[in-house]
C-alpha cells in the first residue's frame, strides 16, 4: 500500500484510513455529513495526491493529445484546462481526465489513481508513432483540493495571485504558502467552487499546514474521500469504475459534449456512427420518492417488475436528505419526470428521473 506525502499527518489528525486505488487514504475525520456540509457552506481541504499526473511535451505533444483524447485540445490556450476522456478501441472509456496547457508545448494530464498504469500504457502505445516527450510524474507530485464558497477569501493571504480572478477551469502557476511555481487551478470535484493545488511531495506538508492555519478563521476542516463522493454525486459528476468504465459508451454516459468529431481520435469513426443511431440506454439521475438508500448494482425496474437498468452510484444526499443516484436505463425511461423503481433488497422503492445537478447552490 502506497502512502501520500501526508499520510502521517492524516493519522495524527485521527482520520479513518482505508486502502483506495493502491494508496492508504483518509476516508473521513469527523464523519461524512459534517465534512460534506463544511464544503457546501464553508471551506474544506482534501488530500487527493493519489491522482496521476503525466507531462506531455515537445512539438508533437498536441498531436498525441488530440489522438488519444475525445475533446479538442487545440482550443486550449496556456492557462486553461479541459475535461476529456480517453476512448478505447471497442467503444468504451479508458479513463476520464483533465488536460492542462501549461506552456505552448507543455501539457499536464491528470488521471484517476486506479488507472495510472493502464492510462500510461494506452498513451505510450499511440505515442510510438507520434513521438511526443512523455513523463509520468505521479509519484513525485501532491494534489490538495481546497473546496467551498469560502475558498477564495480564506486562501487569499497565502498568495500574491488574485484568486478571485481565476475563472472556472483556468489556472495560474504562481506562489502559494511560501512555495514558488505551484499550479493554482480553479477546478474541483465538489460543485462548491475552490481550487486544486499541485506541488512537489516535499512541499505538501508546508502547504497543508499553511492552508489549515489560513482557513482557521473560516472554519476550515480536513475532508475525507467519503464526503468527496457524496459531494460529486450531488452534482452528477461521473466516477470512473462506477458510472463509466472500459465497457460503457461515452455517448450513453452523456459525454457527447466532450466528444469532438472535428478531429480524428481513437475510435472516432465508430463513435460517429453510434451518434447517428438512437441510443439503447442512457445514464440518468434519479431521486427516491420514498425512504431508502440506492447502492451500486441495485436493479432498476419498471412498474411491472421488469429489469430496465441498474444503479451505478447511489447515496443518501446530505444536502437534500433523500436517496439519490445515477444509473443506466433503457432510453424510453430516461426522460426527466419518468417514474422508475429501485430494487432495494426485497423492496421496490419509487423513484423519479430528474435533471442534474441534484444540488443547486
Amino acid at each position: 500500500m502506497k502512502n501520500t506525502a501526508l499520510t502521517k499527518t492524516h493519522e495524527a489528525l485521527g482520520a479513518k484510513m482505508v486502502p483506495f486505488a493502491g494508496y492508504l487514504m483518509p476516508v473521513s475525520y469527523e464523519g461524512v455529513n459534517v465534512e460534506h456540509e463544511t464544503v457546501r457552506k464553508g471551506v474544506g481541504v482534501f488530500d487527493v495526491s493519489h491522482m496521476g499526473e503525466f507531462l506531455v511535451e515537445g512539438p508533437n505533444a498536441l498531436a498525441l493529445i488530440q489522438k488519444v483524447t475525445s475533446n479538442d485540445a487545440s482550443k486550449l490556450a496556456v492557462g486553461k484546462a479541459q475535461y476529456s476522456y480517453f476512448p478505447n478501441e471497442s467503444g468504451g472509456i479508458v479513463d476520464d481526465l483533465i488536460v492542462y496547457r501549461v506552456k505552448e508545448e507543455v501539457y499536464l494530464l491528470v488521471v484517476n489513481a486506479s488507472n495510472i498504469q493502464k492510462d500510461w500504457d494506452h498513451i505510450s502505445r499511440y505515442n510510438e508513432s507520434i513521438g511526443a516527450q512523455l513523463r509520468n510524474i505521479s509519484e513525485n507530485y501532491s494534489l490538495l483540493a481546497i473546496q467551498g464558497p469560502k475558498a477564495v477569501k480564506s486562501m487569499q493571504s497565502l498568495t500574491s495571485v488574485d484568486l478571485s480572478a481565476i475563472k472556472f477551469y483556468n489556472f495560474v502557476v504562481g506562489d502559494f504558502a511560501g512555495i514558488e511555481h505551484v499550479i493554482i487551478s480553479a477546478t474541483g470535484y465538489t460543485g462548491s467552487g475552490g481550487f486544486e493545488i499541485y506541488c512537489k511531495n516535499e512541499e505538501a506538508k508546508q502547504i497543508w499546514d499553511s492552508v489549515l492555519e489560513a482557513g482557521a478563521a473560516y472554519g476550515i476542516k480536513p475532508i475525507g474521500l467519503a464526503a468527496r463522493d457524496t459531494l460529486r454525486l450531488e452534482m452528477g459528476y461521473c466516477l470512473y469504475g462506477n458510472d463509466i468504465n472500459d465497457e460503457t459508451s461515452p455517448l450513453e454516459a452523456g459525454l457527447g459534449w466532450i466528444t469532438k468529431f472535428s478531429k480524428d481520435f481513437v475510435n472516432s469513426d465508430a463513435l460517429a456512427k453510434e451518434k447517428e443511431q438512437p441510443l439503447k440506454k442512457k445514464l440518468i439521475a434519479f431521486e427516491l420518492q420514498e425512504r431508502g438508500i440506492p447502492r451500486q448494482d441495485y436493479e432498476i425496474v419498471d412498474g411491472t417488475g421488469n429489469k430496465i437498468g441498474y444503479v451505478t452510484s447511489g447515496t443518501m444526499s446530505p444536502s437534500l436528505n433523500k436517496g439519490i443516484g445515477l444509473g443506466y436505463v433503457e432510453s424510453t425511461f430516461s426522460d426527466p419526470g419518468s417514474e422508475i423503481l429501485i430494487q432495494i433488497r426485497k423492496n421496490t422503492v419509487k423513484a423519479k428521473v430528474v435533471k442534474l445537478p441534484f444540488y443547486k447552490s
